[in-house]
This record gives C-alpha cells, sequence and structure tokens, in this order.
C-alpha cells in the first residue's frame, strides 16, 4: 500500500477517571449542564455555549438558573465574556420560542431582607469557603470586593445554591489556562460548600467528553492536589488546531489507540495517545515523512537510538528501515505523514509490537 493508514486512538485516562455511567450517577443532569455551560463561557466559545445550552434546557436547567451562572461568571471570568454568554442565550431562547419550546423560567433570587449586610453576609461566606477567616490584606479594596460583592451580594442569590455556584467555578476555572491556584483553591472550597467528592471526580470526564482535555487534565491536577489522588500528569494538544480524526482500522498494529484525520495534497495527521506507539514496520518502496506538530512523541530506527520529536521535528523514513513511532507516556502527541520519491509496487510491512521494554528503555 502506497499510503500508510494510522491506528486512532482513544485517551489512555488515568486510573482516577471513572466511566460515563459513574459520572451520571454521580453528577445530576442539572449540574451537568451547569457545569459544561460554565466551562465554554470561560473559553469564550459561543458556538459550543449554545450547544451546552440546548443541552442543558432540555435536561431541565431553568432559564434562571442558566442567566444566573452566566452572570455569576463576570466575578472570574469578566464582563467581556459573561455578557456574551448572557447574549447568546438570550438569542437561543428567542430561537427556541420561535420554534415553539417553551423553556423553564425558573424563579428569580428572593429580594435580600431587611436590614442586609452584605460585608458580614459575604465574611461569613467566604470564611466557610476557605474554612478560615481570609484577609486579603495586601489590597484591601478586593478584600471588600471578594467579601461585600461576590460572596455577598452575589452568593446571597438564592436561586443557585452555594454547591451550584461552586460547580460553575470549578467548570469555569479549569478552562482558565495559568489560573492553577485558583482552580486548586476552589475545588477545596466546593468541598466545604457541600460538593461531593463523588461529584468533583465526576467533573473531569464530563469536560473532557463535552469540552476538552486541556480543561479535563487541569481539573485532575488540582483534584490530585486537593483529594491527594493518583494522577500523572499529561501534556494535552488542541484538536481544533490539527483535527483528531477518526479511530483507525489498522488498530491491530498498534499498542494502545491513535487516531487519523485525512487531509488535502496527500497529508494525514495521526494522533497518539499517551504511549501509544505503533509496531515496527517497514515501508518498501517509498520514503515516509513524519512532520511533528503537537505533542511529544519518539522515532526510532532498529539498532539505532530513538529520536525525540516536538512540534518543528521533520523526519525522512528511508526506503527499507525497520522502525516505530509514537507517544511519549505523559503526552498526546501528533504528526503529518505522507510519502515521497514512490515506486511502482511500494508496499508497508507491519512486523512485532514494540515492547514494553523496548518502550521504557526509550521514555523513562
Amino acid at each position: 500500500m502506497k499510503r500508510i493508514l494510522f491506528l486512532a486512538l482513544t485517551a489512555l485516562l488515568p486510573c482516577n477517571i471513572i466511566n460515563a455511567q459513574q459520572m451520571e450517577n454521580d453528577l445530576t443532569p442539572r449540574r451537568q449542564g451547569l457545569a459544561v455551560i460554565a466551562a465554554f463561557e470561560a473559553k469564550g466559545d459561543q458556538t459550543g455555549l449554545e450547544t451546552a445550552l440546548i443541552e442543558a434546557l432540555d435536561n431541565g436547567l431553568t432559564v434562571s438558573e442558566a442567566k444566573e451562572a452566566l452572570s455569576q461568571l463576570y466575578a472570574y471570568t469578566g464582563f467581556p465574556r459573561s455578557l456574551n454568554a448572557l447574549g447568546t442565550l438570550g438569542r437561543l431562547l428567542e430561537k427556541r420560542q420561535a420554534a415553539g419550546i417553551h423553556d423553564n423560567p425558573g424563579r428569580d433570587a428572593d429580594p435580600l431582607p431587611t436590614g442586609y449586610d452584605a460585608l458580614k453576609q459575604g465574611t461569613e461566606v467566604q470564611t466557610r469557603l476557605t474554612g478560615k477567616p481570609f484577609d486579603y490584606t495586601f489590597f484591601p479594596a478586593t478584600d471588600y470586593y471578594l467579601k461585600a460583592h461576590l460572596f455577598g451580594d452575589i452568593f446571597a442569590r438564592n436561586n443557585l445554591s452555594y454547591s451550584d455556584r461552586e460547580i460553575v467555578t470549578v467548570s469555569a476555572i479549569s478552562a482558565l489556562p495559568g489560573c492553577e491556584p485558583q482552580l486548586i483553591a476552589h475545588v477545596s472550597g466546593a468541598r466545604n460548600m457541600g460538593v461531593s467528592d463523588n461529584e468533583l471526580r465526576a467533573l473531569p470526564a464530563l469536560l473532557e467528553e463535552k469540552v476538552g482535555q486541556e480543561e479535563a487534565e487541569r481539573l485532575h491536577g488540582a483534584l490530585s492536589a486537593v483529594l491527594g489522588d493518583n494522577h500523572t500528569a499529561v501534556h494535552t494538544v488542541d484538536f481544533t488546531v490539527w483535527p483528531k480524526g477518526v479511530p483507525n482500522p489498522y488498530g491491530e498494529f498498534f499498542t494502545g489507540n491513535s487516531y487519523l484525520a485525512q487531509l488535502d495534497g496527500g497529508l494525514a495527521n495521526v494522533t497518539f495517545e499517551p504511549g501509544c506507539r505503533n509496531n515496527w514496520h517497514v515501508h518498501h518502496g517509498a520514503v515516509q515523512v513524519l512532520i511533528c506538530v503537537a505533542g511529544r512523541g519518539w522515532y526510532q530506527e532498529w539498532g539505532k537510538p530513538a529520536v525525540q520529536m516536538v512540534p518543528g521535528t521533520v523526519i525522512a523514513i528511508p526506503k527499507e528501515t525497520k522502525h516505530w513511532h509514537g507517544a511519549a507516556k505523559d503526552s498526546w502527541f501528533q504528526h503529518l505523514t505522507y510519502h515521497t520519491d514512490v515506486q511502482e509496487g511500494s508496499s508497508n510491512e507491519w512486523l512485532e509490537p514494540v515492547s514494553d521494554q523496548q518502550y521504557d528503555s526509550v521514555d523513562r
């Protein structure tokens, strides 16, 4: 065959990722909806948000709850993203109403009681969230905003519970690169606000399925820090840059899972899960070219040291050369591939798998 088809792989999930059935049991459809719309709001992905809102509303999330979640997030993701998200919700509701879909409006928050003291209320809520009195003495004005407005005025609105709000917050911060300390703090705070450990452990699987692997991996790291779960950090890749593709029909020649996306001009993009590699093989009558575009992986010729592949690495594999290539243990890996100098009758010969011992000697 003149072009090698590479197998598709489904993520080698860490042992603490639970399956979809467990996720459904631990997170109600309502809370799943809150989590997913929060993550898409934080990403600024209006297309993904609209899809998530449709599913959430169809599963019983009320209009009031959706509005409240997207409004609360201005305190975490800024007014621009929050207002954009509310605009998306408003337009969606108009379309659904025109189509004869009647969404449950839900109830608005109750009026604040006479004598309500935002600073006092917020201080009590923040103390419960953090597990101890907390004062941001570095900048007292921000300390006041946190107490009186975020944990006071916003958390006092009772159309979402405290635990609902932390589901929203944790999911949103999971979608914000560089905010890991805040994510860890809110995972801990979510527990103090009544979110169960099982619910928290269900969130990464939900985010991976509905939003993305990067968001799920970020939350896995925070859960590991707070709950002590065994988790090995994995470098993810952005499948919106290079498509993941479909499961490779030649999976029998791979250890692990991979994906294949056929591109224009005879190119193919191959995605390997962490630890996935193809068998030793030989290209007869053709030179194969590999171009790493994301993640980290390995290429090795028989009898030679392995070569690490990172974005920008280009390898031309000589004809009749026994070799293998695949992902590092801690990273997804994507490479483009094509063939050149193709002779008549060219073919690919699959050989024995790369043993665990051989692979471990390369990726230690």
